[in-house]
C-alpha cells in the first residue's frame, strides 16, 4: 500500500511523482521499459518548457547533457525571414532541444532524489478497484512475476496507446482533430556552429522543415509533409527525406555541411485529441489524456506542467476521497482551459496547407515594418501568450487589410479569398471563446466500458505484495 502510483516514467509520470513525493507522499512509478532509453519523440522546449524543468529542480541535470541555449528563433516563408527573441519564464529566457534518452533519465534521476520509487521494467496489465474506483495495479515486473500494489491514486502517464486510459474506459477522445501532416526526423551532424544558439522553421509551398540544434553536436531535422504524402516515404525512407529536405531552400541552405548520421524515424498518425482525464481515484496527464499536433512543439512542456500541477492538487487531499475526487476534476478542467486555444490554433497550423495570403501578410509585417511581431509570435509558442492576446483585433485586422494589396502578381488567390479566409478566422476564434467559457462550466463526458477487477483488501497493513489468487488481470 503506497500513497500515489504512477504508471509511466517519462516526463508526465516523473513531473507527477517529483510533486507528489515532495509534498511527502510515498510514491512508486511503474515503467515498462528502462532508463536511459529513447522514445518516438521531437523534443523543442520552448522558454515556458525550460522553465517547467527549473520547477521540477532537473534543469542542472538536463542542461549538464550539453545541449546549446536556444535564445533565439527563425522562421522563414513567404520570401521573408522572421527573427524572435523570448520574454523569460522565471528568468529563463531560451529554448533547450534534449535527446530524450538523455531528458528522461535526468527527469527519472530527480524524481529518485525526491524518493520516488522508479520499477523499471514494469508491465500494467490491470486495475483493482472497489465499486468502480481504481484502487491499485496489477502489473509484471521484471522477472515475469505477477504483482499487485494499492493506492488511493493511480496516474496514467503511459502515453497515446494508455494502458489506464484504455481500462478506466477513458480511450477515446471526446474531442478530436485528425492531422494533415507527417512527421519525419533524423539526426545530423551540424556544421554550421553561426546556427547552433538558434531554433529554426521554414515553410514552403504546403512543406514544412524545423532544424533543432541539440546534446551531442547534432541537429534534430524534422520534416512534416502534407499526410497525403506519407506513400512516397514508403519503402525509400532516407531518399524521400533527403529530396524533401532539399527542396525547402532555407532548410537545404541550413544543411550545407551537415551529414546525417541517423535513420529517418516517422509518425503518420498525430491525430490530436481530448480524453476524459479523471475518475475516481485515476487520472491522465501527458499524452495519456491530451496530445497535439508536434508541429508546435508543445508536448513535453505539457506534460511537465499538467504533470506538476496534477501532483500538487492531488497530494494534500490523497486521504479524503470525496476532495480527491473534486481536486482531480479540477485539475482536467484547469488543463482543458488553458490548452483548448492552443489546441485549435496548433489544428490549423497542421493543416497541411500552404500559406494563406494572411499568414504571408503575418511574415511580411514582422521582416518588414514590425520587427517586435516576431517575439510576439515566439511568446505563444512559449505559452507567455494566447494567440488571441499575441494578435487581437486591432493587430489582426490591419495585417488582414494590408493582405488584399500584397497578393504577388499571377498568384490565383483573390481578395474574395482574403475576405473569406479572415471570416473563416474570426468564426473560428469566435466558437473557440466559446468552447473556452463553457469548458468552465459543462460537465466533462463520462468514461465507459472501464474494465477494473474487484478485489478484497489485504488481510492485514503488512500483506505486500496481495495475493493474486482472486485477481484477474484486465
Amino acid at each position: 500500500m503506497v500513497d500515489a502510483i504512477v504508471v509511466g516514467a517519462r516526463p508526465a509520470g516523473t513531473a507527477t511523482a517529483i510533486a507528489l513525493a515532495r509534498a511527502g507522499r510515498k510514491v512508486v512509478a511503474l515503467d515498462r521499459g528502462h532508463f536511459p532509453s529513447d522514445t518516438l519523440s521531437t523534443h523543442l522546449l520552448f522558454a515556458g518548457g525550460v522553465a517547467e524543468l527549473q520547477r521540477l529542480g532537473a534543469l542542472d541535470r538536463v542542461e549538464a547533457l550539453g545541449a546549446p541555449p536556444l535564445p533565439e528563433a527563425y522562421m522563414g516563408g513567404a520570401g521573408y525571414a522572421v527573427r524572435g527573441r523570448y520574454t523569460p519564464v522565471d528568468g529563463i529566457a531560451h529554448g533547450l532541444c534534449v535527446r530524450r534518452t538523455g531528458l528522461d533519465d535526468a527527469l527519472v534521476q530527480t524524481a529518485r532524489e525526491a524518493d520516488v520509487e522508479v520499477r523499471e521494467r514494469s508491465r500494467v496489465t490491470g486495475l483493482l478497484g472497489d465499486n468502480g474506483r481504481v484502487t491499485g495495479v496489477v502489473y509484471e515486473d521484471g522477472d515475469g512475476r505477477e504483482r499487485a500494489l494499492r493506492a488511493p491514486l493511480v496516474v496514467g502517464a503511459d502515453g497515446r496507446r494508455s494502458t489506464v486510459a484504455r481500462l478506466v474506459g477513458a480511450e477515446q477522445p471526446y474531442r478530436s482533430n485528425i492531422n494533415g501532416r507527417a512527421c519525419f526526423y533524423a539526426y545530423v551532424e551540424d556544421g554550421r556552429p553561426e546556427w547552433r544558439t538558434i531554433a529554426a522553421q521554414w515553410r514552403e509551398g504546403a512543406e514544412l522543415g524545423t532544424a533543432f540544434p541539440c546534446d551531442g553536436g547534432l541537429l534534430l531535422v524534422l520534416l512534416m509533409p502534407p499526410r497525403a504524402r506519407a506513400d512516397e516515404f514508403r519503402g525509400r525512407l532516407e531518399e524521400e527525406w533527403d529530396r524533401t529536405a532539399a527542396s525547402i531552400p532555407g532548410l537545404a541552405e541550413r544543411l550545407a555541411g551537415c551529414r546525417r548520421i541517423s535513420k529517418v524515424r516517422s509518425a503518420i498518425d498525430t491525430s490530436s485529441y481530448f480524453r476524459r482525464s479523471s475518475g475516481p481515484g485515476w487520472a491522465l496527464p501527458g499524452d495519456a489524456g491530451h496530445f497535439k499536433d508536434p508541429v508546435t512543439a508543445q508536448g513535453i512542456r505539457d506534460a511537465l506542467r499538467y504533470g506538476r500541477l496534477l501532483g500538487e492538487a492531488a497530494a494534500p487531499v490523497l486521504d479524503d476521497r470525496e476532495a480527491l475526487d473534486a481536486a482531480l476534476l479540477g485539475w482536467e478542467r484547469r488543463r482543458e482551459r488553458e490548452c483548448l486555444e492552443i489546441y485549435a490554433w496548433t489544428n490549423a497550423l497542421g493543416a497541411g496547407e500552404e500559406m494563406t495570403p494572411i499568414e504571408r501578410e503575418l511574415y511580411r509585417t514582422a521582416a518588414e515594418s514590425d520587427p517586435t511581431l516576431g517575439s510576439t509570435m515566439l511568446d505563444v509558442f512559449s505559452r507567455v501568450r494566447t494567440p488571441s492576446q499575441a494578435l487581437p483585433l486591432r493587430r489582426a485586422a490591419p495585417i488582414a487589410a494590408r493582405a488584399f494589396f500584397h497578393l504577388p502578381p499571377g498568384n490565383q488567390v483573390t481578395r474574395g479569398d482574403v475576405t473569406r479566409a479572415a471570416a473563416r478566422e474570426a468564426r473560428r476564434a469566435a466558437a473557440d471563446r466559446l468552447v473556452r467559457m463553457r469548458a468552465r462550466t459543462l460537465p466533462l463526458p463520462s468514461p465507459s466500458g472501464a474494465m477494473i477487477t474487484t478485489c478484497p483488501p489485504p488481510a492485514s497493513p503488512s500483506a505486500s505484495p496481495l495475493p493474486l489468487s482472486s485477481v484477474r488481470a484486465s
